[in-house]
């Protein structure tokens, strides 16, 4: 018993006509009857009544039916694994990636190559709208992204919360202390992004603000940064905002990161994907965000 004959025969089940069932399988009428001629030969019985004007399964044909389903839905998922491992060990996942990681990142990127150490990972840079589109697209295969939103055609998977570190000029009367109340920082200008850049980041600090009391000063907007921290330890006294884990990996001259409370503001990161089944790489790429 071939899986040839029990394709044609599952066919001509599904369609009770030969020659439709031939057109479904792109080869000609003779073939599909002689295949199934065969199978019958080799089962000893047959799977059809044929008239010139009717195809009707026997009972031989009814009960063999859900096997013949059975056995080529087996070898579709056979094939597929494989074609699962082939891509595992030869493919490349691409992740979009979002500024300030810091060592969040660097423990994604360890935790991937021990449970996927076959394949690549390809990190891609762009703004958050321009890498959900490409996810959405399939040129990506997931995105790094912070702050909650609706994306239609999206999952979003909710990762982890880094808290805000306010960086302050190390001259400041602010800096001696351990730990900076939200409230004090009013009088301070707020280098921040605009809202049209970073909408997710600019919405919690100002919401902090105003749960501590007060309506922020907007000073010069944070460009890169090396050059607003520059600002803040050498120019003018203002403060800006990081996350933790960017934050500790910049030790700047001039300039001290302290955690902020009443409020202590925090942001969620979340990995948008597909919400097709995720194919062996993705699963582990995800399990890997979950470890960071």
């Amino acid at each position: 018993m071939e899986i040839r004959q029990l394709r044609y025969f599952l066919t001509v089940a599904e369609e009770l006509h030969f020659g439709r069932a031939a057109e479904r399988l792109h080869i000609v009428q003779s073939a599909v009857s002689q295949q199934v001629r065969r199978l019958e030969r080799e089962l000893d019985v047959p799977l059809f009544d044929r008239t010139t004007r009717t195809v009707r399964l026997t009972e031989a044909g009814r009960r063999l039916l859900p096997h013949a389903r059975e056995v080529l839905a087996a070898r579709s998922r056979a094939l597929a694994a494989i074609d699962e491992l082939r891509a595992e060990r030869a493919g490349t996942l691409r992740l979009g990636s979002s500024s300030g990681l810091g060592v969040r990142l660097d423990t994604v990127l360890a935790a991937f190559a021990r449970l996927a150490p076959g394949a690549q990972l390809e990190l891609v840079t762009g703004t958050t709208d321009d890498r959900l589109k490409r996810v959405r697209s399939g040129e990506l295969d997931a995105t790094l992204l912070r702050g909650e939103r609706t994306e239609p055609e999206l999952e979003m998977l909710p990762l982890w919360h880094d808290p805000l570190m306010v960086a302050l000029p190390a001259r400041h009367d602010l800096a001696v202390r351990g730990v900076i109340d939200m409230a004090d920082l009013a009088a301070l200008p707020l280098r921040l992004s605009s809202r049209s850049r970073n909408p997710a980041l600019y919405d919690l600090v100002t919401r902090s603000c105003r749960a501590a009391g007060f309506e922020p000063r907007f000073g010069a907007e944070f460009t890169t940064a090396q050059d607003t921290l520059a600002g803040i330890g050498f120019g003018k006294p203002s403060w800006t905002v990081f996350y933790a884990p960017h934050a500790d990996q910049l030790p700047v001259p001039g300039v001290v990161f302290r955690p902020l409370r009443d409020p202590a503001p925090a942001m969620r990161t979340y990995l948008a994907v597909r919400p097709d089944p995720p194919r062996a790489g993705l699963r582990a790429l995800i399990e890997a965000c979950h470890t960071a």
